[in-house]
């Protein structure tokens, strides 16, 4: 949608066609108004480094099973834990100035992200990690502006995070609404400083840019198409991943920013998208005198083109910090000429690897030798005219104007740009949109909650409130059911978790807010669950038959939902990962079973124990509802059914006797206490769940160790750690399983006859359609009239703009798409395919690499191959394919290592080794090289080249190839 501006603060026509013409309509508008340039920032870094202890292993560790972990546990009872510092990043300094561009460029673990993190202030610290060094922006520390700082500095994270169930536009529209705007809310104060009609026309400009900013934004995204779709994830179909991409980088774009990191964003984008959204962004550091810093995996030349400055990474060194125009000139000095038809980006990347011997060249004086190691080059960095020049500007101080832009933009500016009940009310809009959408929970929990109620009333239809176990049976299960039924949302919670801690980084809101949001957005289903479950079984079952008593059992029915509710919540706050939750739930349980004061009454509990009795609220809502049935008014009675209790039992009435039985306190002022201590518990745990959401983040590495063995391959999960292999230790995620003394492996070199059959794939006039979300009647063509083939032992490439249809027309061929219309033809060697042919000779790569990470990679490719193989395949030729799948990808070296904590490229290696252990003629790969740099790519698509050489069928997806990587390829489709 273009947006549209009042007629007289309207920009002209071009402006509205291209981002560069409205940013500069825009800037001059403001400018004017301000009476001085826009608010820009300077960031200096003078020396910062980040270092991380870490534990050393012992090699022999082995895999982490329990009788490992009893082993060493022994072992190491008095032993001394070594530890070793890492250095992720190594004295780093320089500045990003305002109005320019800066490429930041490096191998995955080079240090790219630490250095963003810092900057932006989103480094996670821990008591094992040291960040030194000075960082100041416009001359402000970054102690200063602590709290304040990502209201300035914009990160953008390479990982993609999103609601799944809202759409494109909502989640950019509520990103806008968290940010607002400083201009807004300071409007007539700021542009007050041109003409009268000057200063009008701004600030209508601005308002009116303001309120079209998630429009605008979409536009030069280019997500126009899909701005109504949901951004879907793992287990939910959405938007593409390009797309979901570039709605990440989009959701960072609001706000008054004086700077933006952006790390990765062009992973899963086409070349054309990735040079638009550089392009936008450099029109914005024009005019907006913007501070903009972009890491990039696989840059085209073209991109690279676009940048003013570059900053090269090498496990943690500065190899070059300066001018894009003397990067090449500066390494052709040092002995290292750039080759002609090759990406200029993977030139710079391969220096300090193994790599840059094939462009050295002989150097002027035999007295200088060509450097080779990361730290090599970046002492000759150091000693360049470059660096001299960068450290002189540091020395520099700040021109005026930027310490006016402290006084008059960055003072002034809160930590927020909501208040408190602002931000509540728009998280409590998008919390009730994220439940009422989550339909299979709602239907599902709503199913259990019905079908359970009728069972347990029917099951104790009309009981005898003498028959007290019974009574008191069906309230502990009630409560038990209704209030332990939260536990289902523990994977949501932590879910949501992820998404928490990337906007409370930027933020967009208060944790108080999001807690108190939550919280509330999950009161309606309590209500619901409460008013149908409790009523079928108050009334069926046959409690007494009165309004208030009524009343009273729904009200703690409810109050033990909520609180329960707010437990699970807290928990996963607090906890690690839903792998630390899940036990640590199930624990506390089987507490509230066991101390609750059915199973065992209170004068059986342990004197040591019954502190657990007084704190588990099942037990205040099992003790409640006892007294509210027992102490009412056609209980509470002295003679009933002929039995007179009073003279039988001491003075006491019926219900008192009864409910001495179960040691309950027989007053009704415990039904107030009940009340009381839920809603004690539902702020105590809410509170728990501030603290823990505002102070714990489980960002950090996680499973990093050092091992004593220098010959291990080292693997990196967090890219803020390299993955340099240094002289004595190395740095390993995952244990492997290692092989015995005198172990040896025998390979049979006889070539075996293929398990396959190889298979001509072809497919004619391909049409798919789905429903317009907002018109379901109207469809939309997804695929039109495709048609095309893929021949055994070739690679057949589908390449195309992101969103043009390539996973599209993949899932159609593999008979994957579960909804729509689908029409066409599909060929298996010349033979059209029904879905049985198509499943058994196929199989597909996705995106996402989702496994259980418990398992090594032999036993994953193992599970495959006896899984999907048919039964009538010998045991010893399914061994034989998982073999074969280790050769063909090169994994035997990390064939025993657990899967937990494996690198990108090794990830994307298990995929396509899961899917070829079950032996298909025609092989799937979406996007296999996604998020991988220049190197680590040719290696998965050397891999993958393998495997066509097998005589298989490959079709394969694939955004910004290399050259070497293209060439790998024999057929081409465009969409």
């Amino acid at each position: 949608m273009t947006p549209q501006f009042p007629n007289d603060a309207a920009p002209p026509q071009e402006a509205l066609a291209a981002p560069a013409a409205l940013h500069e309509f825009v800037a001059s508008r403001l400018e004017r108004a301000l009476g001085r340039a826009l608010p820009h920032m300077e960031i200096r870094f003078e020396h910062l480094s980040v270092t991380v202890d870490v534990t050393v292993v012992e090699q022999t560790s082995g895999l982490p099973t329990l009788w490992n972990a009893l082993r060493l546990a022994v072992a190491g009872v008095g032993r001394k834990t070594r530890v070793v510092r890492k250095e992720i990043l190594k004295d780093v300094s320089g500045s990003f100035r305002p109005g320019s561009m800066t490429l930041v460029l490096g191998q995955p673990g080079s240090g790219k992200s630490a250095l963003m993190k810092v900057l932006s202030g989103r480094f996670p610290l821990a008591k094992n990690v040291a960040v030194s060094g000075e960082i100041a922006y416009n001359g402000e520390t970054q102690q200063q502006l602590k709290d304040r700082l990502p209201q300035f500095v914009a990160y953008v994270t390479q990982r993609d995070k999103h609601f799944a169930v809202l759409t494109v536009k909502e989640t950019l529209e509520f990103a806008h609404e968290f940010c607002g705007g400083e201009l807004m809310r300071r409007g007539k104060e700021l542009l007050a400083h041109g003409t009268e009609e000057e200063n009008a026309r701004a600030l209508e400009a601005a308002r009116e840019l303001f309120e079209k900013y998630p429009d605008i934004v979409v536009q030069q995204l280019g997500l126009q198409d899909c701005q109504d779709t949901i951004v879907g994830d793992a287990l939910m179909r959405g938007i593409s991943g390009g797309e979901k991409k570039r709605v990440t980088t989009g959701e960072m774009e609001f706000g008054m920013k004086y700077a933006t990191l952006m790390d990765e964003i062009s992973t899963g984008l086409d070349s054309a998208a990735t040079f638009d959204i550089i392009s936008t962004q450099r029109s914005a550091a024009r005019n907006f005198n913007k501070t903009v810093v972009i890491a990039l995996l696989q840059p085209a030349p073209e991109v690279v083109a676009l940048f003013d400055d570059i900053l090269i990474l090498n496990a943690g060194e500065v190899m070059y910090h300066g001018p894009m125009e003397e990067v090449l000139p500066y390494f052709a000095g040092l002995g290292f000429e750039y080759p002609t038809g090759r990406d200029v980006a993977d030139f710079l990347m391969d220096l300090g690897t193994k790599q840059q011997c094939q462009y050295q060249v002989e150097l002027p004086t035999r007295s200088y030798t060509h450097p080779r190691e990361p730290s090599e080059f970046a002492r000759v960095f150091r000693e360049s005219h470059i660096y001299q020049d960068t450290l002189r500007k540091l020395e520099e101080p700040l021109r005026p104007t930027l310490l006016d832009h402290v006084d008059q933009h960055i003072n002034p500016m809160p930590q927020f740009h909501q208040s408190f009940w602002q931000n509540t009310r728009t998280l409590l809009h998008r919390q009730i949109l994220l439940t009422v959408r989550n339909k299979p929970y709602i239907f599902g929990r709503g199913l259990m909650i019905t079908v359970m109620g009728l069972l347990y009333a029917t099951s104790f239809y009309q009981f005898d409130p003498t028959e007290i176990q019974v009574v008191i049976g069906i309230i502990f299960a009630a409560s038990l059911f209704l209030s332990l039924g939260q536990a289902s949302q523990l994977p949501t919670f932590i879910a949501a978790r992820d998404i928490f801690y990337k906007q409370r980084g930027a933020n967009f809101f208060r944790t108080s807010s999001y807690v108190l949001a939550n919280s509330v957005s999950q009161l309606p289903l309590c209500v619901a669950e409460t008013l149908i479950f409790g009523t079928l079984v108050y009334w069926m079952c046959g409690f007494v038959s009165h309004a208030a008593e009524f009343c009273m059992f729904l009200l703690v029915l409810f109050l033990t939902n909520v609180s329960l509710g707010s437990f699970y919540f807290s928990l996963t706050a607090a906890s690690k990962d839903i792998n630390i939750a899940t036990p640590i739930s199930m624990a506390a349980t089987l507490i509230f079973i066991i101390f609750a004061g059915f199973v065992i009454t209170e004068s059986q509990v342990p004197n040591y124990f019954i502190w657990l009795y007084w704190i588990t609220p099942v037990s205040w809502t099992l003790r409640a509802l006892a007294v509210i049935e027992y102490r009412s008014a056609d209980l509470d009675v002295c003679e009933h059914r002929g039995i007179n209790y009073c003279d039988e039992f001491g003075g006491l009435r019926m219900g008192e006797y009864y409910l001495q039985l179960f040691d309950f306190k027989t007053e009704r002022v415990w039904i107030v206490y009940c009340v009381i201590y839920m809603v004690a518990f539902y702020i105590g745990c809410m509170t728990l769940a501030y603290f823990s959401l505002e102070y714990l983040r489980y960002e950090a590495p996680e499973n990093i160790a050092v091992s004593d063995n220098p010959a291990e391959e080292v693997v990196s999960k967090d890219t803020a750690i390299h993955d340099r292999v240094e002289t004595a230790y190395a740095l390993a995620t995952t244990p492997k399983a290692l092989p015995k003394p005198g172990d040896n492996t025998i390979l049979d070199v006889v070539p075996a006859p293929p398990a396959f059959t190889p298979v001509t794939l072809a497919f004619r006039n391909l049409h798919y359609s789905v429903p317009k979300p907002s018109n379901p009647k109207e469809p939309i063509e997804l695929l039109k009239g495709i048609s095309g083939y893929a021949l055994p032992g070739r690679m057949t490439a589908l390449m195309g703009a992101s969103g043009a249809g390539k996973t599209t027309l993949m899932d159609v061929i593999a008979n994957r798409k579960t909804g729509g219309s689908m029409s066409g033809q599909i060929f298996l060697n010349g033979y059209e395919a029904n879905d049985l042919a198509i499943r058994r000779s196929t199989g597909y790569c996705e995106q996402m690499d989702m496994y259980s990470e418990a398992a090594t990679i032999r036993e994953a490719l193992t599970f495959s191959a006896f899984l999907r193989q048919d039964s009538e395949v010998p045991d010893s030729a399914k061994y034989d394919s998982v073999k074969e799948c280790l050769t063909l990808l090169d994994m035997w070296d990390i064939a025993d290592q657990i899967i937990r904590g494996s690198s990108t490229k090794q990830m994307k290696r298990l995929t396509i080794g899961v899917e070829l252990a079950a032996q298909p003629s025609v092989l799937f790969l979406d996007e296999p090289t996604r998020g991988l740099d220049a190197r680590s790519a040719k290696l998965v698509m050397d891999g993958v080249r393998k495997v066509a050489n097998s005589g298989r069928t490959i079709v394969c997806t694939i955004h910004q190839p290399s050259m070497e990587v293209f060439f790998l390829f024999d057929s081409l489709l465009l969409l």
